[in-house]
């Protein structure tokens, strides 16, 4: 088998395997992986019999809403860092030439690979991304909920700006990296959510005292770490409730008016306090032209204006 193997039409390469999964939602993953080798069982059907959060989350399509819209050019190249089990590996493989997938885990890997058998654009690399060698620039880089944990994964001083910064140098000059990530200031907090990845109340809010090296960020500073790291250009975009099962997602040129957003957002993989009236305030924060900053998630399009890193280091 050496460092490649194929299940169906995708490769997994295992050159920069370390032998351990580094992350997984638990021994579910084994059950999600019986689950996308099962022929005849398909996504309606397994969240018909099964409504535990972590298949939801990895076989809902409304986690495609979040990338559908968004015009990709046909003949590109998307580096997908953090695929997951795949729940918008497929969608990329139909909207470009190539998908590269790089994921942590081999049996993530093996899950994505079983999903999207029958598509001969996708490619996976298993591994910590701080550790490939790529040998080509991309045309468009996804991180859908992966810059949060850079501080676990990239070995320095400033992992989330080296993180971009190592991003920047992989885009081709035009390409775009598209970001998901929660906003540590988002509304769902201040009224009673715990911080989605750590669990606890006000995290985010309190800039992270418990330092664990999972963080969000705010508006500005997200801005302003994209900027650090060569994107000039950062577009912003506002999914609703949130980016994992966004139904709704406006823009600075389209941002909510009272009426057309009922509070508070439906959270589907934690109970939560409610210690004011969501609905009072947010609809305080949308007269006020407020909901970028307490916005729940953003979704970013960054551009690579140049090809010229110097300035970066």
């Amino acid at each position: 088998m050496g460092n490649q193997y194929t299940i169906g039409n995708v490769t997994i390469d295992l050159s920069y395997y370390s032998g351990e999964n580094k992350y997984s939602d638990g021994d579910i993953e084994l059950e999600i992986l019986k689950m996308a080798q099962n022929k005849a069982l398909d996504e309606h059907s397994i969240l018909a019999a099964d409504h535990r959060w972590a298949v939801l989350y990895h076989f809902s399509s409304v986690r495609r809403n979040l990338l559908e819209w968004i015009p990709l050019e046909k003949d590109s190249h998307i580096l997908e860092i953090g695929a997951g089990c795949g729940a918008l590996t497929g969608l990329l493989s139909e909207k470009a030439s190539r998908v590269t997938a790089v994921e942590l885990s081999k049996l993530r890997a093996e899950i994505i690979a079983n999903r999207h058998k029958e598509c001969s654009n996708i490619d996976i690399i298993v591994g910590n991304f701080e550790d490939i060698q790529f040998e080509e620039k991309f045309d468009y880089i996804t991180l859908i909920g992966v810059l949060e944990y850079s501080g676990k994964f990239i070995n320095t001083s400033t992992p989330y700006e080296s993180f971009l910064k190592q991003i920047h140098k992989l885009l081709k000059p035009g390409g775009k990296l598209i970001i998901a990530i929660e906003n540590k200031f988002g509304l769902k907090y201040w009224a009673g959510a715990r911080e989605d990845h750590l669990g606890t109340l006000y995290e985010g809010i309190e800039d992270y005292p418990s330092h664990t090296g999972i963080r969000t960020f705010s508006h500005k500073e997200l801005n302003s770490l994209l900027d650090l790291s060569g994107f000039e250009t950062n577009d912003f975009y506002y999914p609703w409730p949130d980016y994992k099962f966004p139904d709704q997602i406006f823009s600075d040129d389209y941002l909510p008016q009272v009426g057309q957003i009922n509070y508070p957002a439906q959270l589907m993989d934690q109970s939560r306090f409610i210690t004011f009236d969501e609905q009072k305030v947010g609809d305080g924060i949308l007269d006020n032209d407020m909901f970028p900053f307490f916005s729940n998630s953003f979704l970013v399009i960054s551009t690579k204006e140049h090809d010229n890193e110097d300035h970066l280091f």
